[in-house]
């Protein structure tokens, strides 16, 4: 088996991807203290082709090279805007018609295997600080809170893997 070369892949480019359709989901950091984390999130929202990525709180705003070392370039076909305070981007997405989703271990959350996204809808999805999750006055204001199955000994995953997992997710019940 022969690996594809760059050429071979037929990625559009940054023009025409900001031209093609999106998938209906809006990503929204909470206060996210890795740049890593940040610039890895622009990367796998290129990769599933999401509508925006939305940088609240702390959470670091290109142009900056700490993004860039794992971003490879995702900030430039990626929208994403920046608000001073999450509760700020929650307010405004839903005024916009999208439903508030959490990805947290809570009370009552959905397991993502059981959850079916609603094709007629919009979704924004919150992922929090590495430490300390999405903020309990996030949590107030959500729709609905999607959790990972996790069956090992450790109480969570990387937030990049974690938005990996769910985008593919969305992507595989939305488009596949």
């Amino acid at each position: 088996m022969r690996k594809l070369k760059l050429d071979e892949l037929n990625r559009p480019d940054i023009e025409e991807f900001k031209a093609q359709e999106k998938l209906p989901v809006v990503v929204v950091l909470d206060n996210v203290r890795s740049m890593h984390n940040v610039g890895s999130i622009f990367r796998t929202a290129d990769g599933f082709a999401l509508e925006k990525v939305i940088l609240c709180g702390i959470t670091a705003q290109p142009p900056h090279r700490e993004i860039e070392k794992t971003a490879l370039g995702a900030t430039q076909s990626v929208d994403w805007i920046h608000y001073t305070d999450t509760l700020q981007a929650v307010d405004a997405l839903r005024e916009l018609g999208y439903e508030i989703v959490a990805i947290e271990q809570a009370e009552n959350s959905t397991m993502l295997n059981t959850f079916q996204p609603d094709f007629d809808k919009k979704y924004a999805l919150i992922f929090g600080n590495e430490v300390d999750g999405v903020s309990d006055e996030v949590m107030a204001k959500i729709d609905e809170c999607i959790e990972i199955p996790q069956f090992g000994t450790k109480h969570s995953f990387n937030i990049v893997i974690s938005a990996g997992i769910v985008f593919w997710d969305f992507f595989a019940k939305l488009r596949l």
